[in-house]
């Protein structure tokens, strides 16, 4: 049974730092997108950042170009956001989203926030 696993969350001051980790297992295809896609209260959905872990492609919404960097590691189905630059604005659960590459490209995951598989989430605090 595919599973994934969050971490890195917590609460941090603006203009301060998290580096969201997410690991996907029992995975048997080699080729796939993830990503991150937040919820927070009264606001819609967004896909932050999303990757293909084999070639590399990114996307990222424009309310965090120059602040997010996601990276991948396809061997080990694991995806990176370093988020520096930290905004109240950025408060929310951040859900890591994984989908077989062939049917789901970083772009298409990050703007109609679909995928296969869900994480159970990880929250983050941006606040003074």
């Amino acid at each position: 049974q595919p599973q994934i696993a969050e971490s890195g969350g917590g609460l941090v001051q603006p203009g301060g730092s998290l580096r969201l980790s997410c690991a996907a297992s029992g995975l048997t295809l080699d080729g796939f997108t993830m990503g991150w896609i937040r919820q927070a209260p009264g606001k819609d959905n967004e896909g932050v950042s999303c990757i293909s872990t084999s070639d590399g492609r990114t996307y990222y919404s424009d309310s965090v170009k120059g602040r997010f960097t996601i990276s991948g590691d396809n061997d080990k189905n694991t995806v990176y956001l370093q988020m520096n630059n930290l905004k109240p604005e950025d408060t929310a659960i951040y859900y890591c989203a994984v989908s077989p590459l062939v049917v789901m490209t970083p772009q298409d995951m990050c703007n109609r926030l679909r995928a296969n598989l869900w994480g159970q989430g990880t929250q983050v605090t941006v606040s003074s």
